[in-house]
């Protein structure tokens, strides 16, 4: 579909009644499940590693994620993994009970990397997630089909989350803080400093790319920095907000807020080959402005 296609019916829904509920219909419609839960189990996979380099087993933790989105499989890998607590925030009510159902079952097909990264027996994760399909599938509650582990809270603001001081080990996103804007993000690493125990770590890995490019392949994942502020904002929507920071400001955001930055290590670059970015982003380097995805690790002093 035509990024400005896509960005119109986006814009008109955001402002006609039932407009919300009709986009998260498409949305859920659009998902192929299998290829979902495999990408975000490697996202989480990609997350525990960052966790043990800096010494933090899963094992007894606890988690807080940021962005539950409608399937919660860092929480639910969380969970099998033998996380004590996994508090997840998001700031709508999205999590789909029929989706939810299908991670269940699917994360079958990963109880083995499961295994391996928690270090647990394959035996143990297997029995948790049979148990867990089972529960989901009589349609109760995350919270009682993970045996407390699992708090979903929607909607809820993740810069004022009420949790204890020092009282989280670790805080995780994954393609969510791209989504965030700045002012927000702020106050979210500020909330993250203090309920984080010292010591504790944040672990983000962020899609800083085009989002618009997935629906429209003849766009680049670095069109966007062509436009101005004035021109994006005609495109930017409620849906698909993506407030264009780059690698190095959201480094700076968590140092702002007191972590100390651990690793600010890209996945993916781009080429700018063709784009002349826009004034605003005259303050970066070409290969500042080149990365689309990168892991953030911060911690707490």
């Amino acid at each position: 579909m035509d990024w400005r296609l896509r960005g119109a019916i986006d814009r008109a829904l955001g402002v006609v009644p039932g407009g919300r509920r009709l986009h998260a219909r498409f949305e859920l419609r659009s998902v192929d499940m299998g290829a979902l839960c495999d990408l975000q189990v490697s996202d989480w996979q990609a997350i525990m590693s960052r966790m043990r380099a800096c010494g933090i087993e899963v094992a007894g933790a606890r988690i807080v994620e940021l962005g539950t989105g409608a399937c919660p499989t860092v929480p639910l890998c969380m969970y099998l993994a033998g996380a004590a607590k996994v508090f997840t925030f998001d700031r709508e009510r999205r999590a789909d009970a029929g989706l939810v159902c299908e991670l269940a079952d699917r994360l079958q097909a990963h109880v083995a990397l499961i295994a391996r990264e928690s270090g647990r027996s394959i035996s143990d994760v297997e029995g948790h997630q049979g148990a867990l399909t089972h529960a989901v599938g009589r349609g109760v509650t995350l919270m009682v089909a993970t045996d407390n582990v699992v708090d979903y809270r929607a909607p809820a603001d993740a810069s004022s989350t009420s949790l204890a001081e020092a009282s989280v080990d670790v805080i995780v996103s994954r393609s969510q803080l791209e989504h965030v804007p700045p002012p927000a993000l702020a106050a979210g690493f500020a909330e993250a400093r203090r309920i984080l125990r010292p010591g504790g770590l944040v672990v983000h890995t962020i899609d800083c790319a085009d989002h618009y490019a997935t629906s429209d392949h003849r766009r680049g994942p670095l069109d966007y920095l062509a436009l101005s502020d004035a021109e994006w904002a005609r495109w930017n929507t409620a849906f698909l907000y993506q407030n264009r920071l780059r690698a190095k400001d959201f480094a700076d955001l968590a140092r702002e807020a007191g972590f100390t930055v651990e690793l600010a290590q890209p996945r993916r670059r781009a080429s700018l080959e063709g784009i002349a970015p826009a004034p605003r982003f005259a303050q970066y380097s070409p290969d500042e402005l080149a990365i689309t995805s990168f892991d953030l690790v911060g911690r707490k002093p």
